[in-house]
């Protein structure tokens, strides 16, 4: 079988479509996880690094670009793990934030803590455990709406 040599752009389009295996809103490539795409001779090398080094979906995760990339014809994958410089939450895209909050998560915020609530847009919220759903997230609630949300933490 001959390996598939789709280009760079149309791989990186097919790793957009790959829900995060914790917050599916947002891709992987919104979550800004996937840090290279490239072709080395006819192996096509996709490199990841962990939203930190513990993370418990990813062998999910590169499970799920395993299975898309094969099922697009990539039949030579190399997927590499880097975690030097480490993630960070400014990798991720303005669109993948903006998906978070729509689905109830507050974006991560330079200032350290949620500017609004994702649920109403009330500026007035407050943390009420630094440890959320995921290590990643804190917990906080609306005095407003007094809804509890999700606050995705600076990194």
């Amino acid at each position: 079988m001959v390996t598939t040599r789709a280009s760079v752009d149309e791989v990186w389009t097919w790793l957009a479509a790959i829900p995060d295996p914790e917050i599916p809103v947002i891709s992987l490539v919104d979550l800004g996880i996937i840090r290279n795409v490239q072709w080395l001779d006819d192996t096509l090398e996709v490199t990841v690094t962990p939203t930190y080094s513990g993370c418990p979906a990813t062998s999910i995760i590169n499970m799920e670009i395993e299975t898309t990339l094969r099922a697009k014809g990539i039949q030579n994958l190399s997927l590499k793990r880097q975690i030097a410089p480490p993630w960070t939450t400014d990798w991720m895209t303005d669109t993948g934030k903006a998906k978070l909050e729509s689905y109830g998560i507050a974006p991560p915020q330079p200032a350290g803590g949620p500017k609004r609530c994702p649920h109403c847009q009330s500026s007035r919220v407050e943390k009420i455990s630094q440890f959320g759903s995921t290590p990643c997230k804190a917990q906080w609630r609306c005095t407003d709406c007094l809804e509890p949300f999700d606050y995705f933490k600076c990194i």
